[in-house]
Protein backbone atom coordinates (compact mmCIF):
# COMPACT_ATOMS: atom_id res chain seq x y z
CA UNK A 1 0.00 0.00 0.00
CA UNK A 2 1.25 3.58 -0.44
CA UNK A 3 0.58 6.19 2.01
CA UNK A 4 1.90 9.11 3.73
CA UNK A 5 2.98 9.97 6.79
CA UNK A 6 0.67 11.69 9.48
CA UNK A 7 0.83 11.75 13.68
CA UNK A 8 -3.40 11.41 13.17
CA UNK A 9 -5.95 9.89 11.36
CA UNK A 10 -8.41 12.25 9.38
CA UNK A 11 -11.59 12.92 11.62
CA UNK A 12 -14.17 13.59 9.66
CA UNK A 13 -16.80 10.39 9.67
CA UNK A 14 -18.78 8.83 6.36
CA UNK A 15 -22.01 10.26 6.24
CA UNK A 16 -24.43 8.27 8.11
CA UNK A 17 -26.70 7.61 5.06
CA UNK A 18 -23.58 5.94 3.57
CA UNK A 19 -23.38 3.83 6.16
CA UNK A 20 -26.97 2.78 6.06
CA UNK A 21 -27.42 3.08 2.22
CA UNK A 22 -24.27 0.28 1.44
CA UNK A 23 -26.71 -2.07 3.42
CA UNK A 24 -28.83 -2.51 0.21
CA UNK A 25 -26.66 -0.11 -2.23
CA UNK A 26 -23.10 -0.92 -3.05
CA UNK A 27 -21.04 1.73 -4.51
CA UNK A 28 -19.09 0.07 -6.74
CA UNK A 29 -18.62 -1.20 -10.74
CA UNK A 30 -16.96 -4.28 -11.04
CA UNK A 31 -14.43 -5.15 -13.37
CA UNK A 32 -15.47 -9.03 -14.72
CA UNK A 33 -12.75 -11.33 -12.72
CA UNK A 34 -13.22 -14.87 -11.45
CA UNK A 35 -12.78 -14.96 -7.75
CA UNK A 36 -13.54 -17.67 -5.39
CA UNK A 37 -13.37 -18.30 -1.67
CA UNK A 38 -12.89 -21.90 -0.30
CA UNK A 39 -12.68 -22.65 3.45
CA UNK A 40 -13.21 -25.21 6.19
CA UNK A 41 -13.28 -25.32 9.63
CA UNK A 42 -10.96 -27.98 11.41
CA UNK A 43 -11.42 -30.24 14.46
CA UNK A 44 -10.33 -27.42 16.90
CA UNK A 45 -13.04 -24.85 15.47
CA UNK A 46 -10.49 -22.95 13.46
CA UNK A 47 -11.08 -21.52 10.21
CA UNK A 48 -9.20 -21.65 7.20
CA UNK A 49 -9.55 -19.60 3.92
CA UNK A 50 -7.77 -19.68 0.30
CA UNK A 51 -8.66 -18.05 -2.81
CA UNK A 52 -8.18 -21.71 -4.12
CA UNK A 53 -9.05 -25.01 -3.05
CA UNK A 54 -5.47 -26.41 -1.85
CA UNK A 55 -6.83 -29.50 -0.43
CA UNK A 56 -10.22 -31.77 0.32
CA UNK A 57 -10.75 -30.00 3.34
CA UNK A 58 -11.44 -26.80 1.36
CA UNK A 59 -15.01 -26.28 0.54
CA UNK A 60 -16.69 -23.37 -1.61
CA UNK A 61 -17.47 -20.35 0.33
CA UNK A 62 -18.36 -17.84 -2.32
CA UNK A 63 -18.92 -18.63 -5.82
CA UNK A 64 -17.02 -16.89 -8.99
CA UNK A 65 -18.45 -13.78 -10.35
CA UNK A 66 -18.31 -14.54 -14.08
CA UNK A 67 -18.70 -11.21 -16.14
CA UNK A 68 -21.73 -9.54 -14.34
CA UNK A 69 -22.03 -5.76 -13.14
CA UNK A 70 -23.82 -7.01 -10.48
CA UNK A 71 -24.63 -9.43 -7.95
CA UNK A 72 -27.66 -11.05 -7.87
CA UNK A 73 -29.79 -12.92 -4.50
CA UNK A 74 -28.26 -16.35 -4.93
CA UNK A 75 -28.20 -19.19 -2.90
CA UNK A 76 -25.08 -19.37 -0.31
CA UNK A 77 -22.89 -22.39 -0.65
CA UNK A 78 -20.76 -21.71 2.32
CA UNK A 79 -23.33 -22.21 5.48
CA UNK A 80 -20.73 -23.39 7.54
CA UNK A 81 -18.09 -20.91 7.05
CA UNK A 82 -20.34 -17.99 7.27
CA UNK A 83 -21.91 -19.63 10.40
CA UNK A 84 -18.45 -19.42 11.78
CA UNK A 85 -18.19 -16.13 10.81
CA UNK A 86 -21.20 -16.33 13.55
CA UNK A 87 -20.01 -17.82 16.02
CA UNK A 88 -16.60 -18.28 16.22
CA UNK A 89 -15.25 -16.97 19.77
CA UNK A 90 -12.08 -15.59 17.94
CA UNK A 91 -14.56 -13.52 15.64
CA UNK A 92 -17.44 -12.72 18.82
CA UNK A 93 -13.99 -11.00 20.47
CA UNK A 94 -13.81 -8.84 17.69
CA UNK A 95 -17.52 -7.91 17.17
CA UNK A 96 -17.01 -4.98 19.56
CA UNK A 97 -14.33 -3.32 17.71
CA UNK A 98 -16.20 -3.67 14.48
CA UNK A 99 -19.03 -2.09 16.18
CA UNK A 100 -16.91 1.06 17.09
CA UNK A 101 -14.84 1.49 14.26
CA UNK A 102 -18.56 1.22 12.06
CA UNK A 103 -19.80 4.34 14.25
CA UNK A 104 -16.73 6.14 14.56
CA UNK A 105 -15.83 6.04 10.89
CA UNK A 106 -19.04 4.98 8.87
CA UNK A 107 -17.66 1.97 7.04
CA UNK A 108 -19.90 -1.32 7.97
CA UNK A 109 -19.36 -3.40 10.35
CA UNK A 110 -20.36 -6.43 7.99
CA UNK A 111 -17.26 -4.84 5.40
CA UNK A 112 -15.10 -4.64 8.17
CA UNK A 113 -15.60 -8.60 9.41
CA UNK A 114 -15.53 -9.53 5.14
CA UNK A 115 -11.57 -7.78 5.06
CA UNK A 116 -10.82 -9.49 8.26
CA UNK A 117 -11.71 -12.55 7.32
CA UNK A 118 -9.80 -12.07 3.87
CA UNK A 119 -7.09 -10.49 5.26
CA UNK A 120 -6.11 -12.94 8.15
CA UNK A 121 -8.81 -14.94 8.79
CA UNK A 122 -9.72 -13.13 12.39
CA UNK A 123 -5.99 -14.57 13.43
CA UNK A 124 -4.81 -11.05 15.13
CA UNK A 125 -1.12 -11.90 15.18
CA UNK A 126 -1.12 -12.97 11.55
CA UNK A 127 2.07 -10.90 9.86
CA UNK A 128 2.72 -11.46 5.88
CA UNK A 129 6.12 -11.57 4.27
CA UNK A 130 5.80 -7.87 3.81
CA UNK A 131 5.29 -7.05 7.46
CA UNK A 132 1.61 -6.10 7.03
CA UNK A 133 0.53 -7.00 10.51
CA UNK A 134 -3.22 -8.18 12.41
CA UNK A 135 -6.85 -8.76 11.75
CA UNK A 136 -6.35 -6.28 9.55
CA UNK A 137 -3.22 -6.36 8.12
CA UNK A 138 -2.17 -3.18 8.47
CA UNK A 139 1.82 -1.98 7.53
CA UNK A 140 3.80 0.37 9.96
CA UNK A 141 3.45 3.13 6.72
CA UNK A 142 -0.50 2.95 7.04
CA UNK A 143 -0.36 3.25 10.93
CA UNK A 144 1.84 6.18 10.53
CA UNK A 145 -0.62 8.05 9.00
CA UNK A 146 -3.91 6.73 10.57
CA UNK A 147 -3.20 6.04 14.26
CA UNK A 148 -3.80 8.39 16.55
CA UNK A 149 -0.63 9.79 18.57
CA UNK A 150 -1.76 8.64 21.69
CA UNK A 151 -2.08 4.59 19.81
CA UNK A 152 1.17 5.30 18.56
CA UNK A 153 3.12 5.58 21.64
CA UNK A 154 2.49 2.16 22.48
CA UNK A 155 4.45 -0.80 22.00
CA UNK A 156 3.07 -3.86 19.24
CA UNK A 157 0.13 -1.22 18.35
CA UNK A 158 -0.60 -3.54 15.40
CA UNK A 159 -1.01 -6.82 17.09
CA UNK A 160 -3.96 -5.16 19.60
CA UNK A 161 -7.18 -5.91 17.61
CA UNK A 162 -8.92 -3.26 18.67
CA UNK A 163 -6.39 -0.53 17.53
CA UNK A 164 -5.56 -2.75 14.31
CA UNK A 165 -9.58 -2.61 13.57
CA UNK A 166 -9.70 1.12 13.61
CA UNK A 167 -7.16 2.17 12.00
CA UNK A 168 -7.73 0.00 9.08
CA UNK A 169 -11.57 1.42 9.35
CA UNK A 170 -9.94 5.33 9.23
CA UNK A 171 -8.28 4.13 6.41
CA UNK A 172 -10.83 2.69 4.11
CA UNK A 173 -13.24 5.32 5.43
CA UNK A 174 -10.71 7.73 3.77
CA UNK A 175 -9.80 5.60 0.54
CA UNK A 176 -13.92 5.58 -0.22
CA UNK A 177 -14.17 9.84 0.70
CA UNK A 178 -11.36 10.50 -1.71
CA UNK A 179 -12.13 7.83 -4.71
CA UNK A 180 -15.77 7.70 -4.04
CA UNK A 181 -16.19 4.17 -4.63
CA UNK A 182 -15.91 1.26 -2.28
CA UNK A 183 -14.72 -1.46 -5.25
CA UNK A 184 -11.97 1.79 -5.70
CA UNK A 185 -11.11 1.87 -2.32
CA UNK A 186 -10.73 -1.58 -1.82
CA UNK A 187 -8.26 -1.39 -4.58
CA UNK A 188 -6.07 0.82 -3.47
CA UNK A 189 -6.14 -1.22 -0.30
CA UNK A 190 -4.44 -4.03 -2.00
CA UNK A 191 -2.64 -2.13 -4.35
CA UNK A 192 -1.60 1.00 -3.59
CA UNK A 193 -3.44 4.44 -4.35
CA UNK A 194 -1.47 5.02 -7.60
CA UNK A 195 -2.26 2.08 -8.93
CA UNK A 196 -5.82 3.20 -8.70
CA UNK A 197 -5.49 6.54 -9.89
CA UNK A 198 -3.45 5.68 -13.00
CA UNK A 199 -6.20 3.34 -13.64
CA UNK A 200 -8.84 6.57 -13.85
CA UNK A 201 -9.90 6.23 -10.31
CA UNK A 202 -11.35 2.39 -11.27
CA UNK A 203 -10.20 -1.03 -10.52
CA UNK A 204 -6.43 -1.21 -12.18
CA UNK A 205 -6.00 -4.13 -14.46
CA UNK A 206 -4.20 -6.46 -11.91
CA UNK A 207 -5.74 -9.71 -11.34
CA UNK A 208 -4.24 -10.05 -7.81
CA UNK A 209 -5.58 -6.93 -6.82
CA UNK A 210 -9.44 -7.52 -8.92
CA UNK A 211 -9.73 -10.80 -7.31
CA UNK A 212 -8.75 -9.24 -3.93
CA UNK A 213 -11.94 -7.14 -4.12
CA UNK A 214 -14.23 -9.65 -5.96
CA UNK A 215 -13.44 -11.49 -2.29
CA UNK A 216 -13.91 -8.85 -0.33
CA UNK A 217 -17.21 -8.16 -2.10
CA UNK A 218 -18.59 -11.53 -1.82
CA UNK A 219 -18.80 -12.41 1.59
CA UNK A 220 -19.60 -8.93 2.27
CA UNK A 221 -22.54 -9.73 0.16
CA UNK A 222 -23.25 -12.74 2.03
CA UNK A 223 -23.07 -11.65 5.45
CA UNK A 224 -25.13 -8.82 4.30
CA UNK A 225 -27.48 -11.48 3.07
CA UNK A 226 -27.81 -13.01 6.48
CA UNK A 227 -27.91 -10.07 8.75
CA UNK A 228 -30.90 -8.50 6.17
CA UNK A 229 -32.42 -11.55 5.29
CA UNK A 230 -35.22 -11.38 3.12
CA UNK A 231 -35.33 -7.36 2.99
CA UNK A 232 -31.57 -7.86 1.06
CA UNK A 233 -32.29 -9.09 -2.81
CA UNK A 234 -29.58 -8.06 -4.87
CA UNK A 235 -26.72 -5.96 -4.81
CA UNK A 236 -26.75 -3.04 -7.28
CA UNK A 237 -23.89 -0.57 -8.01
CA UNK A 238 -23.95 2.87 -7.89
CA UNK A 239 -21.62 5.79 -7.31
CA UNK A 240 -21.24 7.53 -4.39
CA UNK A 241 -21.29 11.56 -3.97
CA UNK A 242 -18.15 13.06 -3.43
CA UNK A 243 -15.60 11.01 -4.94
Amino acid sequence: MSHGRGSTPRGVPLRRRVALGIAVAFAAKLTPAHAELWGYVDADGIAHFAPMRVDGRFQPVMSPLAGVQRVPGKTDHGQRMLTWLDIAPEVKAVQPYLREAAAATGVDAELLKAIIAVESGFKSDAVSPRGATGLMQITPVTAQRYATADELRRPALLLEPRANVLIGARMLADLTRRFGRIDAALAAWNAGEGAVRRAGGHMPDIDETQAHVHLVLELYWALLQRSLGARARQLTMVEMPGG
